[in-house]
């Protein structure tokens, strides 16, 4: 039971996309979407992250045109510093209505906890089990887990301000993106 509207941009033509990339929440302010705005911290983090893994793109609608879609589980602004269970619970519905748009899937990128989460609700509901286990991600990360044919990677957020600063988890997200990319067979 879906609870709010997609947020699909106008422009997207779902057949070409094989990449998603699953955020925590939208940000504060509508105008810092990732289809709204190229110069929010939000997308400036998110593109850096994906140049780090080593893909050319200056904006969002370059990584649609190559196949990349970016989303977040909760369709609205997070409030406080977690996003609670029961409210990642809530729109992982909207999250499992979103996936069944993109018939192309190669890769899915869970950028963070929230994202891992939320894919786990869906899995369970689906499959009965968790598509990713239990653990710190850094521990996790390197394992291979699918969602049905899907190659699932889980990560860090890369949207907050604490990215600028944890060098570790940077060198961390250009890994997976770039393992995800691999998958797409992207020079």
């Amino acid at each position: 039971m879906p609870t709010a509207k997609l947020l699909l941009p106008a422009n997207i033509k779902p057949e070409k996309i094989r990449l998603i990339a699953i955020c925590e929440a939208l940000p504060e302010k509508k105008e810092d979407y990732f289809y709204s705005s190229n110069e929010s911290l939000y997308v400036r983090n998110t593109i850096e992250a994906f140049k780090s893994g080593g893909l050319e793109v200056e904006n969002v609608d370059d990584l649609l045109e190559k196949g990349i879609y970016l989303t977040v589980v909760v369709k609205e602004p997070r409030r406080g510093l977690v996003v609670s269970p029961e409210v990642i619970e809530k729109y992982s519905y909207d999250l499992e209505e979103e996936l069944k748009i993109f018939p192309n899937i190669k890769a899915i990128l869970l950028m963070g906890d929230a994202a891992i989460k939320a894919l786990n609700f869906i899995s369970r509901r689906r499959d009965k089990t968790r598509v990713i286990p239990a653990g710190s991600t850094y521990k996790i990360r390197s394992g291979k887990f699918y969602f049905g044919k899907t190659r699932v990677f889980p990560s860090y957020l890369p949207t907050g301000k604490n990215f600028l600063i944890e060098k570790s988890k940077r060198r961390m997200v250009a890994e997976d993106i770039q393992n995800a990319l691999q998958l797409l067979q992207f020079d």
